[in-house]
């Protein structure tokens, strides 16, 4: 097979899978008229060679809803083009409807990939690609550009992470001792340590016992998860005077962020889990997505909590120190399909017990919940593998 024929989808995956499984030298890609064809070709072109992938790639337009049309444009491609194969994997109705008019005219092989099974399989003369396993792998920025998006550093440079890796667990811990006064905790530290008028950031700080916190409330220093914060290394040198000042230093600048921002605990943990569980190719925390890809400033763009992929499997998960509302399932299920087509999946994890009407909207969504019970009962990483059917 020189030439493949692929059916572009609006899941990303079908586009791009059989061409990286069989590295034809062309690839021609029946497209939909319009501009989306245009981007199509732009962000199809740069996402093959981020992977290198060196094919020639043709782009045929057509209308993707008129089935003569795309049977014509068929014909024309396969008596151009010898040693032809033909990628059923994705297409809409019309465009199928028109393929299976060719096998009956053409002894063309036809193939086809179960996402299910995750192998390749034969419609028609195609014994190369029989029972053919996939072992395509794809990082998190994979997932994005095969979309036509992007991936942009987030709050955190992934590339740090390691560094920190023994910290999560027990930084987590704290946070389930302290959890409903988190809050407050973060609110007050936030308060006591401000970045310099001339944006220099400070890692020794010094304020009062009490600050202003929303509304006109006070906020008193929150001695005891300083305390425990200090013992496990966060921070140094703390010196509480009660009812007057507060002191202390904060290990590293990365440190002095996560203690200053209310979720950072249960992502960094998440994160962990990932890790943990040794299923994941790829994991990344705060990965900001660029829908797309053109890095303007006003650009639609999202940040995901935590990222992972498996193969060819991309897994999207939420997290949540409080209750989680629709908007938030709506936002992560757009997510999920937008940038990962039907073989992606998702879980929304939250630091509260997830009540009845949360979780059946989660359902109707396919968004896994993990919630409270699990992360007190150390069943987050059992879980992750339930949600890649790899449990135990």
């Amino acid at each position: 097979m020189e030439t493949l024929l692929e059916l572009i989808d609006e899941r990303p995956l079908e586009n791009v899978l059989g061409v990286e499984m069989f590295r034809p030298k062309r690839v021609i890609y029946i497209c939909p008229e319009g501009s989306s064809d245009r981007h199509t070709r732009r962000h199809l072109s740069a996402y093959f060679r981020h992977r290198g992938v060196d094919a020639e790639l043709v782009f045929l337009s057509v209308s993707m809803y008129d089935a003569e049309a795309v049977l014509r444009v068929l014909r024309e491609a396969v008596d151009r083009y010898n040693d032809c194969a033909l990628d059923i994997t994705g297409g809409t109705d019309a465009v199928l409807f028109a393929a299976g008019r060719l096998c009956a005219q053409t002894p063309i092989p036809v193939f086809t990939y179960s996402r299910k099974k995750n192998r390749f399989y034969s419609i028609q003369n195609a014994p190369f690609a029989e029972g053919l396993a996939c072992d395509v792998v794809y990082s998190v920025e994979d997932s994005f550009l095969m979309a036509g998006g992007s991936m942009r550093q987030g709050r955190v440079d992934n590339a740090i992470l390691s560094r920190y890796l023994e910290d999560f667990d027990p930084f987590f811990r704290l946070y389930l001792r302290h959890r409903r006064d988190w809050t407050r905790i973060v609110n007050y530290i936030q308060r006591i340590s401000p970045a310099a008028a001339d944006g220099f950031i400070p890692l020794a700080v010094s304020g009062g016992y009490t600050v202003k916190g929303e509304r006109g409330s006070v906020i008193a220093a929150p001695e005891e998860a300083l305390e425990e914060l200090q013992e496990m290394g966060f921070l140094s040198e703390l010196r509480i005077v009660p009812g007057e000042k507060v002191s202390f230093r904060f290990r590293d600048k990365q440190i002095r962020a996560w203690l200053r921002d209310v979720g950072s605990v249960l992502e960094l943990y998440v994160y962990k889990a990932c890790l943990d569980t040794g299923l994941f190719d790829d994991v990344r925390t705060s990965a900001v997505v660029d829908w797309e890809s053109d890095g303007r400033t006003n650009a639609v763009s999202n940040e995901l909590d935590v990222m992972a992929t498996r193969g060819v499997t991309p897994v999207f998960i939420s997290c949540k120190t409080c209750d989680v509302k629709t908007e938030a399932l709506n936002e992560l299920a757009i997510l999920r399909d937008r940038f990962g087509g039907q073989i992606a999946r998702a879980a929304i994890v939250t630091a509260e017990k997830g009540g009845a009407p949360m979780r059946n909207r989660a359902g109707e969504l396919n968004i896994d919940v993990i919630d409270l019970s699990d992360l007190q009962a150390g069943r987050l990483e059992s879980r992750l593998r339930k949600l890649m059917r790899a449990e135990g």
